[in-house]
């Protein structure tokens, strides 16, 4: 499948979204539909992205090294227009209630950074940058979205606290979670093997 090819299935939620949205078929409460489901797909594409290495490395396959990319750009994508959908149709652009909003609700706050650091990976998503950082510096800065991650999930809990709705909350945790975990398990394991090669040598 061609990268252009991927890019449109990716942009196929916004499609839907934005076709529910001028047909007036996105329920009772459109605005609110519009913002939990470029949330949903914000977190779903995070996951996509965290799990691109696991499963490139598990199963042998390079050749998914280009979708990690892909998806990342798309959840940069998603949580512009999940934070554009509450700027806009929640708080009506009124900046200065942007603000007060932030700082007084915690969820959002948490939301708020996570997006904050997710734009310089964006922003840092193309060869030039990983030559104009270097290599190292470049894989410094992306491992961000470690933080990212574990904000998002955050986000979303106490989003869903005040209905107490926890089920979609603990399947992103557990997924998050495991791959997070394999890249914290996956170099003490190669280190033990490193060891015991070399004591067997």
């Amino acid at each position: 499948m061609t990268q252009p090819m991927l890019y449109g299935l990716s942009l196929l939620p916004f499609a839907w979204l934005f076709w529910g949205a001028t047909q007036d078929a996105l329920g009772a409460n459109p605005a609110e539909h519009l913002i939990r489901s470029t949330g949903d797909w914000t977190l779903r594409f995070l996951c996509c992205t965290l799990a691109v290495t696991p499963l490139r490395v598990i199963f042998g396959l390079p050749e998914l090294l280009k979708l990690r990319r892909l998806f990342g750009r798309m959840t940069y994508l998603y949580v512009v227009l999940h934070l554009l959908g509450y700027s806009w149709l929640d708080m009506g652009f009124e900046w200065a209630d942007i603000a007060h909003d932030i700082a007084k609700r915690p969820f959002i706050l948490v939301g708020f950074t996570a997006f904050v650091l997710l734009t310089p990976l964006a922003a840092t998503s193309f060869n030039r940058a990983i030559r104009w950082l270097g290599a190292k510096r470049w894989q410094r800065l992306h491992r961000a979205v470690y933080v990212v991650a574990v904000l998002a999930v955050l986000h979303f809990f106490w989003m869903r606290a005040g209905k107490n709705n926890f089920a979609e909350v603990f399947v992103y945790g557990f997924v998050l979670f495991a791959l997070l975990a394999w890249r914290v398990v996956r170099p003490l394991r190669e280190k033990t093997q490193r060891t015991n090669n070399s004591k067997a040598i």
